[in-house]
């Protein structure tokens, strides 16, 4: 197993995206911290298929656009694990508008999840890196923060600044050992795109975008994760990795 002995923090793991990385994660060794805000059923059920591995797991409400919340979760999870190796920032949704009249509530609330939230939770998991002159840092992006989006102009910005902060943060916190990546994400199959994927007219023209011609599944997502957290990925670090179908490069 890749990350026998690791712990690992993945925010917004309730659901979609986030879970089936905890998952992975669990199959490959790892205890696992999941993270949620609204969703506490499904939390409690992620952590009850990891206990069920032989992982050791906990559920922390937490918002991560909230320090106090954020270094709380931090918190807990070394006081489960007695340790934190992984961090991933995944926590985040879409609250889409044109640019003409997109609110500014809108604007904060989604730049403020995905980019200050992912601030917060690197800053706070610093501490623990250097302590034990280690860890991994994998930042979910999209293939809107790479080439922008109608509609989106709040999520494309929150996305495409965590390539900046991502690459800053490599280059603060290498001397620490610590390896801080993106993968960028194109339409995967989860809550949050079920009107792209069964919307007829939107699923043509996402699809027409996508050289591989259908939407990722979780099995297609989850292996670049498991790599950039495992020692496979220790001499990488300031990337970006598209999981995408080749969305990202049309």
């Amino acid at each position: 197993m890749k990350l026998a002995g690791k712990a690992a923090v993945v925010t917004g793991s309730s659901r979609g995206v986030g879970r089936n990385v905890a998952l992975a994660f669990g199959r490959e060794g790892a205890d696992v911290l999941v993270n949620y805000t609204s969703s506490e059923g499904p939390a409690n059920e992620v952590v009850d298929r990891l206990r069920n591995m032989g992982r050791k797991a906990v559920a922390v409400r937490a918002d991560v656009a909230v320090k106090a919340d954020v270094e709380r979760m931090i918190a807990v999870a070394k006081e489960t694990f007695g340790r934190l190796d992984i961090l991933v920032n995944n926590a985040g949704f879409s609250r889409p508008g044109m640019l003409h009249n997109l609110s500014e509530e809108s604007w904060d609330a989604v730049v403020d999840t995905h980019l200050k939230g992912t601030f917060l939770c690197i800053q706070a998991a610093c501490g623990c890196f250097r302590e034990q002159n280690y860890g991994k840092v994998i930042n979910v992006s999209s293939v809107a923060g790479l080439v922008g989006t109608v509609g989106q102009i709040n999520y494309a910005a929150a996305k495409g600044g965590l390539l900046s902060l991502t690459k800053s943060a490599a280059r603060e916190l290498a001397r620490y050992n610590v390896c801080a990546n993106v993968i960028s994400l194109g339409i995967v199959e989860t809550e949050m795109t079920e009107k792209i994927r069964t919307d007829e007219k939107l699923r043509d023209i996402y699809m027409n975008r996508i050289l591989l011609k259908r939407f990722a599944s979780a099995d297609d997502i989850s292996p670049a994760f498991v790599f950039l957290a495992s020692p496979d990925s220790d001499y990488i670090t300031g990337q970006v990795i598209c999981v995408d179908g080749g969305y990202g490069m049309i």
